[in-house]
């Protein structure tokens, strides 16, 4: 056992625990996070890659959430412009759009306009549109205007019966990305994040708490003690209550998985579809990685926490049915090229169906018989700064002194240039590494921002930049993933913290998992 006491202990390495853990850091407090696995290796990699205020939750009337994560949008786009960026949704309209039933606005409108059996009017899909442009206080991105289908580009992938669209603002986040970075800061400011370490028992005294680890990798059990511990385990938080700390609950977590299909480019401009389905729900086809289009997410039930989340064949086929209501390009199964799905740990509030449960985050603290617990259930990707600011507020009953609020406005790791500085960081890097072609430099500037130079060093030559793994992949890349952003394996390279797992052949994985274990030996 560890004679140090650490002010915090945080379960869980996705963005709540990570962005928990670098807020806590930043203040000053003595942080330790352990993830079982990989850092965002569930929900926090599984994600729609949206920072958005949530459009459809407004039918649900959270405005609460919506402006709270309107605000974010903008807040957070300042801080990393490298992984989160602007982007253009258009929305076709046609008369038979319907709500899904569950929906409150679909309920008063059944009251007041039974004629309308079910629809949503043009007029209604405006009146949302218009709040969610001013609900946030929206100063960097543009406002929603409506776009002739029949004459746009954007039309010409469509079915001829949608005519008029709305197009209105969002932004694109790297996801698993944005908790690496969040990870990395968090140990700049004085935490110790500790993955492949899982949370065995945690025993409650009086005034801290006795936590027993495992690393899942060499089987080796080690403690530490804390004055409080934070459970944001995501999909877990149930089961840790329950199982590893062994407490008594009322709270609930309700698990929904949500599916995703990627398939080859479906259209050439750089704009996202929001598509709205015969049964009410919504999905999106977002242009991804340069040569695919993302189409998703469902909306289903997830019972088991302890059974990995796959797309299964029914959700991949509702997908493609739902994208060929619109496309002129029928997608077949042949057509897939990946899919991935996740599972979200809503707040059970007793929703009737999956899509009616809050997104909104919820935080119980738990003092009752010792050292205080603070459960986190819930929460989007788009408010996870300020979830940790909420966590902070539990926190400082329990933490005399605590600092106030500090992370707004400041930037993650390679994020510390203008929003629209982009290209001039793409320019200087071509003017420095004249050798490296123009596909790649993108990549590293969207991956890393001004973490480039830093990777890149004082290489001369594409020689000097080591062994070539594939798609673009060298080592000195790779590198910097081990030393700096926890990676340990190729998964962790290839589908987290980027996504060169499209590109790479089988042999091209086990090629670099190899060399990944070898360097892990030194």
């Amino acid at each position: 056992m560890t004679d140090q006491m650490h002010d915090l202990f945080i379960i869980g390495g996705g963005i709540n625990g990570c962005g928990i853990a670098r807020d806590a850091a930043g203040r000053g407090l003595s942080v330790v996070l352990a993830e079982q696995g990989d850092l965002a290796s569930a929900t926090s990699s599984a994600s729609t890659k949206l920072f958005h205020g949530g459009l459809r939750y407004l039918e649900y009337f959270e405005f609460r959430l919506v402006r709270e994560a309107l605000i974010e949008r903008e807040t957070l786009l300042q801080a990393m412009p490298h992984i989160s960026w602007p982007m253009r949704f258009v929305l076709p309209y046609h008369a038979s759009m319907r709500f899904e039933g569950a929906t409150p606005t679909s309920r008063l409108l059944n009251v007041v306009m039974p004629w309308m059996k079910g629809r949503r009017p043009a007029w209604l899909i405006r009146l949302g549109l218009f709040l969610y442009d001013h609900l946030g206080g929206r100063k960097i991105l543009p406002p929603t205007q409506v776009v002739d289908l029949t004459t746009a580009v954007e039309g010409k992938p469509l079915h001829s019966k949608f005519e008029t669209a709305y197009e209105y603002s969002d932004c694109w986040v790297e996801d698993a990305r944005l908790v690496a970075l969040n990870a990395r800061d968090a140990v700049n400011r004085g935490a110790r994040i500790l993955t492949r370490t899982k949370v065995i028992a945690a025993d409650r005294l009086k005034d801290h708490w006795v936590i027993t680890l495992e690393d899942v990798e060499t089987g080796e059990h080690r403690t530490e003690r804390a004055r409080m511990l934070i459970n944001a385990a995501g999909p877990w938080v149930g089961n840790v209550i329950a199982n590893t700390l062994r407490l008594n609950s009322r709270d609930g977590v309700r698990l929904v998985r949500g599916s995703h299909i990627v398939t080859k480019r479906l259209y050439d401009h750089d704009k996202c579809y929001f598509f709205q389905g015969t049964d009410g729900r919504i999905i999106f086809a977002i242009p991804y990685e340069t040569d695919f289009t993302l189409i998703g997410t469902t909306d289903a039930e997830h019972h088991d926490v302890s059974e990995k989340p796959r797309c299964t064949e029914e959700e991949r086929d509702y997908l493609i049915r739902f994208a060929n209501g619109y496309f002129k390009r029928q997608l077949t199964a042949d057509d897939v090229v990946w899919t991935y799905s996740g599972v979200r740990p809503l707040y059970d509030d007793g929703s009737s169906s999956a899509t009616a449960a809050t997104r909104d985050y919820t935080l119980k603290v738990d003092d009752t018989g010792g050292a205080p617990i603070l459960n986190i259930f819930g929460g989007k990707i788009t408010t996870y700064r300020r979830l940790a600011e909420a966590a902070m507020a539990k926190v400082k009953g329990y933490v005399p002194d605590l600092k106030p609020d500090w992370t707004a406005g400041v930037p993650l790791p390679g994020g510390d240039f203008p929003v629209d500085g982009v290209d001039h960081l793409i320019v200087e890097a071509k003017i420095q590494f004249p050798f490296l072609d123009d596909r790649l430099i993108r990549r590293l500037v969207r991956g890393y921002g001004t973490d480039l130079w830093a990777i890149l060093g004082q290489a001369r030559s594409i020689e000097e930049l080591g062994q070539h793994f594939g798609a673009t992949l060298y080592e000195a890349e790779v590198n910097w993933l081990m030393e700096h952003e926890f990676a340990r394996e190729a998964e962790d390279v290839l589908w987290r913290r980027t996504k060169l797992g499209l590109r790479f052949e089988d042999a091209e994985v086990e090629a670099l998992d190899a060399w990944m274990r070898d360097k892990r030996r030194y």
